[in-house]
């Protein structure tokens, strides 16, 4: 008896019968399972008959991927690999050339199981395709179909590509080179000869001779995308296999073609979108492209260089522009140059080469420093004179912030990292430029300074500073710009406090307070606790404070007190002694009716600030507000002892008069509020993700009859 774990209930099909429901045996042999399933339609011959899948990707039943049938498959009963191998491959050879075609064709779609490959190959059917393409004879559907049976065949790697004759890399090289070929046939034969490319460097240089470039770059700038992605893709595998001398061969024709200038226009601005296979070449030659910088990112500073050094006098010059150097003594000039690599922001004044010997970034930090200085001098020397002036510790040091830019994007643009091979991260703005880590260093040293300024950042803050730089670059370029001018308008309107939003807003995402469910919650929570707030408003006003009386000549010399009633309908006030604590209300004279209270007023509009109006200094205008009652003349005028005073009071009055309250005190304590309910409410949801909309109600069933008997089960 089997176990009810080596048991998988299935369906087997057949084209004109019944569907058979059985219990397959995993432990019982294939050939026997087969054997009953033939039984049970009558049909003779069960080795001439093999199981596939009938969904999906149809492939063989064999013993070795039999495991992977699970309950409920589909399975359906047709000819065995062999026997269809069999058959194909005299199909192929009949002298009806629509024999031939189907067979052709059914043998491109069949030729996917390994299976059926290894009983083809075994019967040599992938030498009459390689005849086929040698002779070429065959129109051009029958081409496709044999072009595609191969490239079928050869996939699964039982035949090496290096068994093939130059005769037919040859003719697969013609059809690619052919102006006037069929564009299924360029495509496939493309495909082909990628394959090869990657197989063995032997290949690669006959494809290589064989496979004009010019070619190769006008399949780029066809409207096909699928003749334009296999044609990227063999580029892209002349490219990876080239050794550095024939890479730097392709790489010089690529430029001289305008490479760049032709994927930006046919490829990134064409009228459909990138599909992933093509943005994945596009990343490749990216990957490949930056990757040339790599070398001078590994290479430290040589201080003994004459070369080197001469850069980076070149640098100070054209900052300082020092034309007395001369006819100082060397003492002197030493003593000025270090004080001017100071000002330019090194590290080491005396010896400015040794903060350009850690790697990465090397001399490509010197380059990039350099390409600025060059390209851009007004701007250089703005950068540098600009933060010269600036007092001590709050400069922007140029060389130190260019050093670990440089370092930065290394890191962002991959720099040294071979391609992965399902990466697809391209940047559409590195085919608008033709040197892009230079262009994108110019803008960026750029926005290091604007930043700096706006954190008001000093010599401490540095690492900071960099942090978020970093944070605008890696945005700015995740939303894909297509020119650099683009690139420069986007990430410099992404200043220091639109990154502090942006933190904020993620912070409260990962958090889950931003969720639909939760921000309902939110307001529902609220009323409850701006009733609390107000109470405690209320609550304040009743316990009083101290306010200073302004007179005309300004002094605050003379104290009074104000405080709720608890019964809170009246407002109580009196002067008072300065070392008065807390009067009680029979010590307050004075008092108003809360029912006479008209109106709140705050700043200018008090009747207090009017009447010195011109005087009054912009502290005091924050902290004063007025109660007016019975008349509009009636008034009474406070200026707060603080700012937290004066929220408590203005809030608590507009509670009195039946008015919202509206200080920034409030909001602030609202929200703190809130956040701690949120918290406390969803301490049981921790790590439990909230869904953004309610799941669906079922349709109530048709009727409710779905009582199930147990004692049959038992039975």
């Amino acid at each position: 008896m089997p176990q009810q774990k080596d048991i998988v209930k299935i369906a087997i099909q057949m084209p004109g019968a019944y569907p058979q429901l059985i219990q397959l045996d995993q432990k019982k042999p294939l050939s026997a399972v087969i054997k009953e399933v033939c039984d049970g339609w009558n049909l003779p011959g069960p080795d001439n008959h093999a199981l596939q899948y009938a969904d999906g990707v149809q492939t063989y039943i064999t013993e070795s991927n039999r495991l992977d049938i699970k309950n409920g498959c589909i399975l359906r009963l047709t000819k065995a690999p062999g026997r269809c191998a069999e058959d194909l491959y005299k199909g192929i050879q009949s002298s009806d050339s629509g024999v031939r075609c189907d067979s052709l064709k059914e043998l491109a779609s069949v030729s996917t199981d390994v299976t059926f490959a290894q009983e083809f190959i075994s019967r040599d059917g992938h030498l009459l395709l390689v005849k086929i393409v040698e002779d070429a004879n065959e129109g051009n559907v029958i081409m496709t179909h044999t072009l595609t049976g191969f490239m079928e065949l050869m996939d699964h790697g039982i035949v090496s590509w290096e068994n093939l004759s130059s005769v037919f890399i040859k003719k697969i090289a013609s059809f690619v080179n052919a102006k006037l070929t069929d564009a299924s046939i360029q495509q496939v034969s493309l495909a082909i000869l990628e394959s090869m490319v990657q197989s063995s460097h032997g290949l690669f240089l006959q494809v290589k001779q064989e496979v004009t470039m010019e070619r190769l770059i006008a399949h780029l700038q066809v409207t096909n995308q699928q003749i334009q992605t296999k044609a990227m893709a063999l580029l892209m595998a002349l490219l990876q296999t080239a050794g550095d001398s024939d890479r730097q061969d392709i790489f010089a024709f690529m430029n001289k073609r305008n490479l760049r200038q032709f994927i930006y226009k046919n490829i990134i601005h064409s009228s459909g979108s990138v599909q992933d296979e093509m943005a994945h070449y596009l990343y490749v030659l990216q990957s490949v492209t930056l990757n040339h910088l790599e070398a001078r990112m590994r290479t430290p500073m040589d201080c003994y260089s004459q070369e080197q050094r001469d850069i980076l006098h070149g640098l100070r010059q054209t900052a300082f522009e020092t034309e007395t150097e001369n006819s100082l003594s060397n003492e002197r000039r030493r003593s000025l140059c270090a004080k001017e690599f100071k000002k330019l922001g090194f590290s080491n004044n005396s010896n400015p080469g040794q903060d350009l010997v850690r790697t990465p970034p090397g001399l490509l930090a010197l380059d990039t420093m350099f390409y600025f200085a060059a390209r851009y001098p007004d701007a250089y020397s703005r950068f540098v004179l600009e933060n010269s002036s600036r007092e001590d510790k709050h400069e922007c040091p140029f060389a130190r912030s260019s050093i670990q830019l440089t370092l930065i994007l290394c890191e962002i643009l991959r720099i040294g990292e071979p391609p992965s091979e399902t990466g697809c991260a391209y940047h559409p703005i590195f085919f608008s430029q033709d040197r892009l880590m230079e262009e994108l260093f110019c803008a960026c040293i750029q926005l290091i300074n604007k930043t700096w300024k706006e954190m008001r950042a000093t010599q401490e803050d540095f690492d900071k500073v960099m942090q978020v730089v970093r944070e605008q670059i890696t945005r700015t370029l995740s939303s894909k710009p297509t020119s650099l001018e683009l690139f420069k308008n986007k990430v410099n309107a992404l200043n220091y406090s639109e990154i502090l939003k942006l933190r904020q807003t993620e912070r409260l995402h990962q958090e889950e307070t931003l969720a639909p469910p939760v921000l309902e919650l939110k307001e529902r929570l609220k009323p409850e606790l701006l009733e609390l707030i107000r109470q405690q408003r209320l609550n304040r006003l009743c316990q009083g404070t101290m306010f200073r009386k302004i007179s005309s000549r300004r002094r605050q010399d003379k104290l009074w007190y104000c405080r709720l009633s608890p019964n809170h309908k009246m407002l109580h006030y009196g002067d008072v002694e300065e070392d008065t604590d807390s009067p009680t209300i029979e010590m307050l004279q004075k008092k108003i009716p809360v029912a006479d209270i008209k109106g709140l007023l705050t700043g200018k509009d008090c009747p207090h600030m009017k009447d010195n109006k011109g005087k009054q200094n912009k502290e005091v205008l924050d902290l004063a507000f007025s109660i007016t009652y019975d008349v509009e003349e009636d008034s009474l005028n406070f200026v707060a002892p603080s700012r937290t005073d004066f929220c408590l009071w203005t809030d608590g009055l507009s509670v009195l008069l039946g008015r919202e309250m509206s200080s920034e005190s409030m909001r602030s304590e609202l929200e703190i509020l809130l956040s701690m309910e949120i918290k406390l409410r969803l301490l049981d949801l921790e790590n439990v993700p909230i869904p953004d909309s309610a799941p669906v109600v079922p349709k109530p069933p048709s009727n409710y009859n779905f009582c199930y008997d147990f004692s049959q089960t038992e039975q």
